[in-house]
């Protein structure tokens, strides 16, 4: 069963060779597919050392149309029976390739599934438990409208079968800071996900990420994908939504406020 993995990166010099080695060090069939905007920082250099070292490492650098453009370029080139894509400042928890083996194995009509993951800062320290242990506890079982409510499902930590790709295809440019809980939502309408019971991945957190810079854009955001996709069918679980988005904002402001 060969695992197909995609990082989508952008003058991410200080993080991208630690994504790498966190995927190139798995066991297993893999392959390793790095899609670059045309940095101008290291990046470059980092790439082609590995691209010398690895047979099943490729990468290409032009430029795109964001993060979703450069995922989507990524995606039609794998050719593996399971896909995922990491972020070039996140990185693959040891031996986690092996559990997603497995957990597919043995759940051959699952076509999604997402493990437990943490946060770690600029300085691989851990950090922000209380959101990780969150949102692995509330992602123990599945449901639909549980994804409403709140995104249960860990980005980095999170892989799917080829036939999901080639059912939805790849990821909503237009939707640039929620685009992966967008996909969640599509895909999760049809087909249950289930949780990876193992520590899969780790999210970097910092004030220039993504995430970091525009959390409360982010949670207004994945708020709208929410309700588009529940209709009129769960007023209940936009409520709950709209609950868990003042929550979270306000929570980020307090640690940001900290420092923390």
């Amino acid at each position: 069963m060969k695992i197909s993995i995609v990082t989508p990166s952008f003058n991410q010099a200080d993080f991208v060779e630690s994504t790498i080695e966190s995927v190139l060090s798995q066991k297993g069939d893999i392959e390793y597919f790095v899609i670059d905007g045309g940095s101008t920082d290291r990046t470059i250099e980092i790439l082609k050392k590995y691209k010398k070292k690895y047979k099943n490492f490729h990468y290409i650098s032009e430029s795109d149309d964001g993060q979703s453009d450069a995922i989507n370029k990524g995606l039609k080139m794998c050719t593996g029976d399971i896909i995922a894509y990491i972020n070039s400042d996140d990185v693959y928890e040891p031996g986690a390739f092996e559990k997603v083996h497995a957990f597919f194995k043995n759940n051959p009509d699952i076509y999604w599934g997402y493990g437990h993951y943490s946060i770690i800062n600029e300085k691989d320290r851990p950090i922000r438990k209380f959101f990780s242990k969150y949102k692995n506890f509330a992602g123990r079982s599945y449901s639909y409208s549980k994804l409403l409510r709140i995104n249960i499902v860990p980005q980095p930590s999170t892989f799917w079968r080829k036939e999901i790709y080639a059912e939805f295809g790849g990821f909503d440019k237009e939707h640039h800071l929620v685009m992966d809980y967008e996909y969640w939502c599509r895909i999760g309408k049809k087909y249950p996900a289930k949780q990876i019971k193992h520590p899969t991945a780790r999210y970097r957190f910092y004030t220039n990420s993504k995430s970091g810079a525009n959390f409360k854009i982010q949670y207004k955001k994945e708020f709208e994908v929410a309700k588009m996709y529940a209709a009129k069918k769960y007023p209940f679980s936009i409520f709950a939504h709209k609950i868990n988005y003042f929550i979270m904002t306000a929570l980020f402001r307090v640690l940001r406020f900290l420092g923390k």
